[in-house]
């Protein structure tokens, strides 16, 4: 029996439609009609068109760029629910942004991870569904349920079909050991780490590689791509130490500023994104999207059947 109700109620932002879609396909359950438009003065304009009192409402919606707009979408649409008397409210962001200021690093400045988290729950949010997190530990900011996804199945799914063979698993920083490892581990590969240094927001740094990479093909992971610099150097260090294939692999195609061009020049083979942010009109054609909303329709099914969502991510499915 469900948590709340038998009704379920999908409901989409402006920041990722295509994902929503395919998530409500694979739901068989439409989209709720919605308008999420503009006033005249740009100020945000919600009217959701359904009857929501005692559903279970899940508000798709990731805060990737431009990101103000869609976290302002988010709110109004949570605030928008509560105020309709909706029986349970979940926040699924594929994306969490401003997960990158996670903590204070130095004298005045905020917590903005905290933040965000602060605004969701006083706007409604009874829960949070999210997609590697640029932070694990930002779900300590939450004082309600929050499911933290990994795209790893749906990525290594994606890597096994390039057909690469004998391949080592390398993190562009010492950050992404983690990660890195379990791919690693389910790939049966070996692991290596770019030895990375970070001036600031925007320029880093590779000094050198810890492990062995030449002769080997290289499959590269990391949680996000952002201005594509560390990433990029990565993969030019990792060419010049006799690396043969590279295939980047990483769960959010942010990419601002010059990453578009930086991923065209760089010395890879294929690069492998998830759909948590639309892919742009400039992107280079390396770039191949893979798709989380099975992943995501499938945690939807099982919160709202109140059936284990770990267990997802059981080993024999990746």
């Amino acid at each position: 029996m469900a948590s709340y109700s038998e009704k379920i109620t999908l409901i989409s932002g402006n920041a990722n439609r295509a994902l929503s879609e395919s998530i409500a396909k694979n739901l068989d359950i439409p989209l709720a009609k919605a308008h999420v438009g503009r006033f005249p003065d740009q100020e945000i304009d919600i009217k959701v068109e359904e009857d929501l009192r005692g559903s279970d409402c899940f508000v798709i919606q990731s805060t990737c760029p431009p990101v103000n707009d869609n976290w302002v979408e988010l709110l109004l649409l949570l605030d928008t629910l509560r105020r309709s008397s909706a029986g349970r409210i979940t926040a699924v962001m594929p994306y969490y942004g401003y997960a990158r200021k996670d903590r204070k690093d130095e004298g005045r400045v905020p917590i903005s991870a905290k933040v965000v988290a602060n605004t969701l729950i006083a706007s409604g949010a009874d829960r949070v569904v999210t997609l590697d997190m640029h932070a694990a530990q930002i779900q300590g900011f939450f004082d309600i349920p929050v499911d933290h996804l990994f795209a790893k199945p749906v990525l290594l799914r994606a890597i096994r079909k390039t057909g690469i063979e004998n391949p080592v698993v390398v993190t562009p920083d010492v950050g992404g050991i983690k990660m890195a490892r379990s791919y690693a581990k389910a790939l049966g590969a070996d692991l290596a780490i770019v030895d990375k240094r970070r001036y600031s927001g925007s320029e880093t740094s590779v000094e050198h590689v810890i492990g062995e990479v030449e002769g080997r093909n290289v499959v590269l992971v990391d949680d996000m791509i952002s201005t594509g610099g560390s990433i990029s150097q990565a993969a030019a260090i990792l060419k010049q130490k006799g690396a043969n294939e590279i295939i980047i692999a990483v769960s959010h195609a942010v990419l601002c500023g010059p990453a578009c061009g930086r991923l065209a020049e760089a010395p890879v083979d294929r690069i492998l994104v998830t759909d948590t942010i639309p892919r742009g009109d400039d992107w280079p054609d390396k770039i191949e999207t893979v798709s989380v909303a099975k992943l995501l329709a499938d945690t939807i099914h099982n919160i709202h059947h109140s059936i284990s969502v770990s267990s997802l991510f059981d080993e024999d499915k990746s």
